[in-house]
C-alpha cells in the first residue's frame, strides 16, 4: 500500500509526518496562532491530523520505498513583494513626526522606536536554513534502513542551497565528498519537461490566473486595515498598498528573523483575510482555479513520476528518492492527484465572502519547508483503508 506524509496537513484521510518547527523561531504565543495562518508563507509548523488518523503506521507494517518532494525553507521576499515593505518603511521615516504625536495602542507602539527593514530578496533565510538541515536529520533517523544515493533539486538558488542543507543533516560529513557526484540539477526553464516546474512548459499557463484573484480581493479587504490605522496614527495616510506591506513585514520578518512587531498589530480577521489572499494566488495559478483542466493536467507529470517509481515502471527504481522544489510543486501535485478540491470552486469567490470551510489551505499545504513524503509499505496482518473523501487539516 502507498500512503503520503507530510507538512501539507492530510489528505484522503492518510496521514503525513511533520515536526516540530525548529527550537528558537516561535514568538510568543496569542489565543490565535497567527503562524500558522499565513498560507504559503507561513514558518515550518506541524500541522494537525484529521480525526480519528495516526501519523504512525501499525507495527506490523514495513516501509519499502520513500518518495520525498521537499519545498525549500523560509525565504527573503520575492522581487516584487519587498517593493511593499520599503515603501511602507520610507512613508513611516517620513511621518515619523505624526507617529511620535500619536497616542498610540499597545501592539502598535513599537512603531516610537522606529522600525526598519533590513530583508533581502529570494535567497534562503537563516531559519531556512536550519529547518533544512534538521529536516535532513530528521528524516535519516525516520528511515534508517535505507541509503540516500541521489539528491536532486530545482535549478534555483534557494531550492539548491535548501537541498544543500537537507544533504548536510541527512549524510553529515560523507556529503562533502558524495556532493560531486551524487548532487544533480533540474532546469527551471520552459524547455525541459519538469515534474518539478511543470508549468513552466505550458504556453498557455499565465500567474496573473492566480495574481488577478488576489487583486480583486485586497480591493475588499485591504483599505479598512488602512482606514484603522489611519485612525489611530492621524496624518500617516497609509494606503491599501501600505497595508499589504505590514502584512508581508508580519510574514517575512518571522521569515528571516523569527519574530515580528507587525504581526500583533493585525485582528485575527484581518490574518486570515491575507490568509485567503494566498491561498487565492496559489490555488489560482498552480491549482483548480486555472482554467479548464491545465492544474489537474500540469500536476499529472509529477503523478506519472510518482507511479513510475511506486510500481518499478522502468526497472530501476530507488528505495528512496530526495528531491526538492516550491510550494508550487506540491501544490500542482495535490491538483494532479484530486486532493483539497474545492467545489464550487474557490475562484469563484474572489470577491469574498470568505470561505471559512476550504480544503484548500496553503497555511497547511505548503508552509516554508513543507515535506511531501510517499510511503510504499506492506503489512502483514493490518488492514489499512482508506476514506472516501478527506479535507487538509487545520
Amino acid at each position: 500500500m502507498v500512503a503520503l506524509f507530510g507538512a501539507a496537513g492530510v489528505l484522503l484521510g492518510l496521514p503525513l509526518l511533520v515536526s516540530a518547527a525548529p527550537s528558537g523561531y516561535i514568538l510568543e504565543r496569542r489565543d490565535f496562532d497567527f503562524e500558522a495562518h499565513l498560507g504559503n508563507l507561513s514558518p515550518y509548523h506541524k500541522a494537525p491530523l484529521q480525526s480519528g488518523l495516526k501519523a504512525d503506521l501499525p507495527a506490523d507494517c514495513k516501509v519499502e520505498q520513500v518518495v520525498l518532494m521537499h519545498r525549500h525553507g523560509s525565504r527573503f521576499p520575492l522581487s516584487n513583494e519587498l517593493p511593499f515593505i520599503t515603501n511602507l518603511v520610507s512613508k513611516l521615516s517620513n511621518n515619523s513626526a505624526a507617529i511620535q504625536k500619536a497616542k498610540l495602542p499597545d501592539n502598535l507602539a513599537f512603531l516610537k522606536e522606529g522600525y526598519t527593514t533590513t530583508l533581502g530578496v529570494n535567497d534562503l533565510t537563516a531559519p531556512g536554513r536550519a529547518q533544512l538541515f534538521q529536516h535532513g536529520v530528521a528524516l535519516r533517523l525516520k528511515y534508517p534502513q535505507f541509503e540516500g544515493t541521489t539528491v536532486l533539486a530545482g535549478l534555483q538558488d534557494r531550492v539548491i542551497e535548501s537541498a544543500q542543507w537537507f544533504a548536510q543533516g541527512y549524510f553529515g560529513r560523507e556529503w562533502t565528498s558524495l556532493n560531486a557526484t551524487a548532487f544533480s540539477t533540474l532546469p527551471e526553464d520552459n524547455q525541459t519537461v519538469s515534474w518539478i516546474t511543470p508549468d513552466w512548459t505550458c504556453p498557455n499557463w499565465d500567474y496573473n490566473f492566480g495574481n488577478n484573484l488576489t487583486v480583486e480581493w485586497g480591493q475588499l479587504y485591504l483599505p479598512p486595515i488602512a482606514k484603522r490605522l489611519n485612525k489611530v496614527i492621524p496624518g500617516l495616510n497609509l494606503t491599501s498598498d501600505d497595508a499589504h506591506g505590514a502584512l508581508f513585514a508580519c510574514a517575512y520578518d518571522l521569515a528571516a528573523h523569527g519574530i515580528s512587531p507587525w504581526c500583533s498589530a493585525f485582528t485575527q480577521s484581518e490574518i486570515q483575510d491575507f490568509e485567503y489572499e494566498l491561498d487565492l494566488l496559489m490555488n489560482g495559478a498552480f491549482g483548480y482555479g486555472l482554467p479548464g483542466d491545465m492544474g489537474p493536467i500540469l500536476g499529472a507529470v509529477y503523478v506519472n513520476t510518482l507511479i513510475e517509481r511506486l510500481t518499478n515502471g522502468s526497472g530501476t527504481a530507488l528505495p528512496i528518492y530526495l528531491e526538492f522544489g516550491h510550494d508550487t510543486s506540491i501544490d500542482l501535485a495535490l491538483t494532479g492527484l484530486g486532493y483539497v478540491k474545492d467545489s464550487p470552486p474557490l475562484r469563484n469567490s474572489a470577491n469574498g465572502p470568505i470561505r471559512t470551510n476550504r480544503k484548500w489551505r496553503t497555511s497547511s499545504q505548503v508552509p516554508f519547508a513543507a515535506q511531501m513524503v510517499w510511503e510504499k509499505f506492506t503489512c502483514s496482518s493490518s488492514y489499512i483503508q482508506r476514506p472516501a473523501s478527506a479535507s487538509t487539516a487545520e
